[in-house]
């Protein structure tokens, strides 16, 4: 931490949930450079040679640790795309955090791209958290294209929570992921656009193993006139079960789209898709003016809550 500036703490602190350097595994990568990475005894971090990015290798068995792999951009400008790929050892249990936070103050568009595979052995636990934030007075643009594929083997469990709140001008985020047997994904996401923002969100999961499942929850606000677009698409090959759930609330002059799909290959695939696009309801606001909030007090309560 001694060798970022305050904007860059600012960053890390936004997605990451940091103050200071965590004393576990951990890589950091500040204006398209890797600043500084450290393993831990079960968790062996590698930079890649061919190519931006690094290789994470967990030995099975662990439990019970957690890595940190938060990128900064603080100069306006930077492009970047960065590979990221975690073999996850069987019987594991670990936590991931992950995140990029943009400050630009300047008049081109900062863009970082990351593609992240995970590969996870038998009986592997895993909970993925990754932020997005932008911020900056300038003029250019923040954009964020998060690609995360996974390959779950036989019993492996993933739960990944994803989270864009604030400052991203443009994001395209894409999902993909293959299930073996009796493996259980869990996907949460929350978005909220505003300005003249764009987010596109695709979900696609192969459920090929049989008694796996996966569970998609999406949730959004759409603000002034931003627009969403969410796609999620589950294809039950075998006896499995499936739930996609994209809920969001429309504001101001902004549009959503939602399109989910379920494909049943195999006669025992159970599944379920659900969406709901909305305005805040009138009792809503209503009943909290009565406490005293006034009307956009009441809106940005219900809007938190929402987003919880």
């Amino acid at each position: 931490m001694a060798n970022l500036d305050r904007i860059q703490k600012n960053l890390l602190e936004q997605v990451a949930d940091l103050h200071e350097m965590p004393t576990g595994a951990y890589s950091l990568r500040v204006n398209g450079k890797l600043h500084g990475k450290q393993s831990s005894a079960n968790i062996d971090i590698v930079q890649k040679t061919d190519k931006p990015g690094i290789d994470i290798y967990i030995k099975a068995g662990t439990k019970n640790e957690s890595m940190h792999i938060p990128v900064l951009l603080a100069e306006s400008g930077i492009k970047e795309l960065v590979y990221n790929d975690f073999h996850i050892g069987a019987d594991c249990d670990i936590t991931i955090v992950a995140g990029c936070g943009i400050h630009n103050s300047g008049s081109a568009e900062s863009e970082h791209s990351g593609i992240h595979a995970f590969y996870l052995d038998e009986n592997a636990r895993v909970r993925y958290v990754e932020k997005h934030y932008g911020e900056g007075d300038g003029m250019g643009k923040n954009t964020m294209n998060p690609t995360t594929v996974v390959y779950q083997k036989k019993n492996s469990y993933m739960e990944m929570e994803t989270t864009q709140i604030k400052g991203v001008d443009s994001t395209n985020r894409t999902t993909r992921a293959t299930l073996e047997d009796g493996a259980t994904l869990i996907i949460r996401e929350k978005i909220m656009t505003h300005g003249e923002q764009n987010a596109e969100t695709r979900f696609e999961v192969d459920l090929n193993g049989r008694d796996c499942g996966t569970h998609v929850i999406s949730r959004s606000v759409a603000r002034d006139h931003s627009h969403q677009h969410f796609v999620s698409h589950v294809n039950g090959n075998n006896r499995c079960s499936g739930h996609t759930e994209c809920d969001a609330i429309i504001m101001d002059e902004a549009t959503v789209s939602a399109v989910p799909e379920i494909v049943a290959h195999h006669p025992e695939a159970s599944l379920i898709h659900e969406a709901a696009i909305g305005k805040i309801a009138g009792e809503q606001l209503v009943k909290l003016m009565t406490l005293g909030l006034t009307e956009k007090e009441a809106e940005e309560q219900i809007v938190s809550g929402f987003l919880k």
